[in-house]
């Protein structure tokens, strides 16, 4: 039971197993018949590859044939020409082939590139595939004239016409007397011999065709390095040199371009670019796709013998520019219609954008520069402008001040004018009538004259203070200006009761400067803080001024007793027209401000703690050294500034 009970299971299983493998098998040939089978293209090639023409007709052939067929293509290339299987008999190569397809379906199109591939393929036809049909790519015109198409064949002609590429040699190089063929050697460089030296009979006498038989290609190469004048190089192609050694077209184009000295021309259009200078030359890709197009109407059913298509010709002269200005052919001598490319862009053509970016950045930076100019300018203007103004201003501020100096000016000059009246009838009286002077005339006399010489120092005095002045800078000392202030000050501080205290310095106080200018600062200063002392009680009424000799500067400094400066005033205490007076302009400050500017120095102001105000002036000190005033305190009262001042 067990057993029997076993053996059901596992027959059931293998008969499931069996079903399986059969529908699977039924599925795979059912998908095989629903595929169409590859159609299989043999292209017998002339040449090996590593030739430019071959490979670039090659490529692009199967390419198009891939596009065109509509259906899968299978393509074998064997080479039957000089270069393919070096050394074997034709019927090796026959063989060869026919075991290519020994174990698949004989090809349903044969396809031949060039001459010696079409030669060899109407010979060995009947042993390879007889039925097959048979398209000739890439062969001259003249030979199809001499071997017409069969009943199974047809044909993409072109028509070599190398005669025409001498006679556009000739145009651009109307001066060549040479021309070296470049066809390699063996029976190839003997059928391009043969088949253009009968073209070439025209251009007997003009020019001389020279074909190399050098047995090696670096004697070539050697021998195209020092080729005579007015020569030219047409390249047809090198397979192999007389010595057998097998090339690449574009090694040997290459090493000929760099060493030889004549210009070099081609008939096929892949040479074109490489170092050809052009003319009318065979499109290959042009004559690929024509290949290709009857290649797939065949496979697609059409007769071969009912495909007859016209020969592809050379089509537009095409030039390379760079080799044009290598060899100095000027444009004027190229065909009507030639294109010329490879032209080196132009800077516009090739950075357009860069020269736009550029100019514009030019553009901003000749407005930059412009305008830093213009404002540049206008700084320097208006910096004259500011300092006529400052003269002005200061010019006004000294009047100002003189006005407001008026009565004293009158009362110091009463003083001294009302002592020479009194000594002057004093003397009248006292002369005798018989003119005999006495011996109070000559005191009467001393008195006269040092009252007039206090008269015209006070006028001299108050004159330069008028007068408009530009910076004479010269070693001064600031304590003979500070006793010069507190003269021309002296009548007003005692009509004002106000006291002045000096504390100077026993070092000379010594700058560089102009002394007026400097005195004028005090000056404003000292009349500043009287005018800050009008509601101080007379009895408080004190002004100070203390100089101060550092090692690098000197300090003076005026320091009143007064009201003190609102603290709303302290930021725009030296901005002109801005005063605290009911009758000032408010530039007294600013010229003050801009006279110590002009001496290197600064100005400043505080509040006192105890009450009123003090103003620094510090100022760059002089290496000159000078007298100064003793550095005791003096007291200077108002009933006794008018002796002080006449003592000077």
């Amino acid at each position: 039971m067990g057993q029997a009970g076993r053996t059901r299971p596992d027959r059931g299983v293998r008969r499931l197993q069996r079903a399986l493998v059969g529908g699977l098998l039924v599925i795979v040939a059912a998908s095989s018949q629903a595929q169409p089978a590859a159609k299989q293209v043999l292209v017998l090639q002339s040449f090996e590859r590593g030739t430019v023409v071959v490979d670039a007709f090659t490529g692009n052939f199967r390419v198009s044939l891939d596009q065109s067929a509509g259906k899968p293509v299978n393509v074998v290339q064997v080479v039957v020409g000089p270069t393919g299987l070096v050394g074997a008999p034709e019927q090796a190569v026959v063989d060869y082939i026919r075991s290519i397809f020994a174990d698949r379906p004989p090809p349903d199109l044969i396809v031949t590139v060039a001459g010696p591939a079409a030669l060899f393929a109407r010979k060995h036809r009947q042993q390879l595939f007889p039925g097959t049909p048979l398209l000739f790519a890439s062969v001259d015109q003249a030979w199809l004239r001499d071997a017409p198409l069969g009943e199974n064949e047809s044909a993409v002609a072109v028509v070599n016409d190398l005669p025409r590429l001498v006679e556009g040699i000739l145009r651009v190089l109307p001066e060549t007397r040479q021309v070296f063929m470049v066809v390699g050697a063996g029976p190839l460089r003997d059928f391009w011999r043969r088949e253009l030296e009968s073209g070439f009979t025209r251009f007997q006498g003009r020019v001389t065709f020279v074909w190399p038989d050098e047995t090696s290609l670096p004697e070539i190469l050697h021998r195209f390095a020092s080729l005579p004048s007015h020569s030219a190089i047409v390249y047809l192609s090198f397979a192999s040199d007389a010595q057998g050694g097998a090339y690449a077209d574009e090694q040997v184009f290459d090493d000929l371009h760099a060493t030889a000295n004549a210009p070099l021309f081609g008939a096929l259009s892949p040479l074109f670019g490489h170092g050809i200078v052009g003319g009318s030359m065979i499109s290959i890709g042009d004559l690929a796709r024509n290949t290709a197009d009857v290649a797939s109407r065949i496979l697609n059913g059409e007769p071969a013998a009912s495909l007859r298509i016209p020969p592809l010709m050379a089509g537009q002269p095409m030039f390379d520019w760079r080799e044009l200005e290598r060899w100095g052919i000027p444009e004027s001598r190229l065909p009507a219609g030639s294109v010329v490319q490879f032209r080196r862009p132009s800077l516009w053509a090739e950075y357009k954008f860069t020269v736009l970016a550029a100019v514009a950045v030019l553009v901003l930076q000749s407005l930059l520069i412009t305008r830093l100019l213009y404002e540049h300018r206008a700084r320097q203007r208006a910096e004259i402008e500011s300092r006529r103004n400052l003269a002005l201003a200061a010019d006004a501020n000294r009047r100002e001040t003189i006005s407001a100096l008026t009565s004293s000016i009158g009362h110091e000059l009463a003083q001294p004018l009302t002592a020479i009246m009194q000594n002057t009838e004093a003397l009248q009286m006292l002369v005798t009538p018989n003119r005999e002077a006495t011996d109070e005339t000559g005191e009467i006399v001393a008195d006269i004259r040092a009252d007039a010489a206090l008269a015209t120092q006070i006028i001299n005095r108050h004159r330069a203070m008028l007068r408009s002045r530009q910076l004479e800078m010269k070693p001064i000392d600031l304590h003979s200006a500070i006793d010069q202030t507190l003269g021309l000050v002296a009548h007003d501080m005692r009509a004002r009761q106000i006291q002045a205290t000096l504390e100077l310095s026993s070092t000379p106080c010594v700058i560089d400067g102009d002394q007026v200018l400097l005195a004028q600062v005090l000056v404003n200063l000292v009349k500043n803080a009287m005018d800050a002392m009008a509601e101080t009680p007379p009895a408080r009424r004190q002004i100070t001024i203390r100089s101060a000799v550092r090692a690098a500067d000197v300090e003076v400094s005026v320091c009143d007793t007064g009201t003190g400066l609102p603290a709303d005033i302290m930021r725009t205490l030296f901005t002109p027209f801005v005063t605290t007076k009911s009758h000032g302009l408010g530039i007294g400050l600013t010229i003050a401000q801009r006279i110590v500017e002009a001496h290197a120095g600064t100005i400043a102001a505080h509040g006192n703690v105890d009450g009123g105000a003090t103003f620094t002036v510090t100022l760059p000190r002089s290496a000159t050294a000078g007298s100064a005033p003793n550095g005791r305190a003096r007291q200077i009262h108002p009933e006794r500034t008018v002796s002080a001042v006449n003592a000077d």
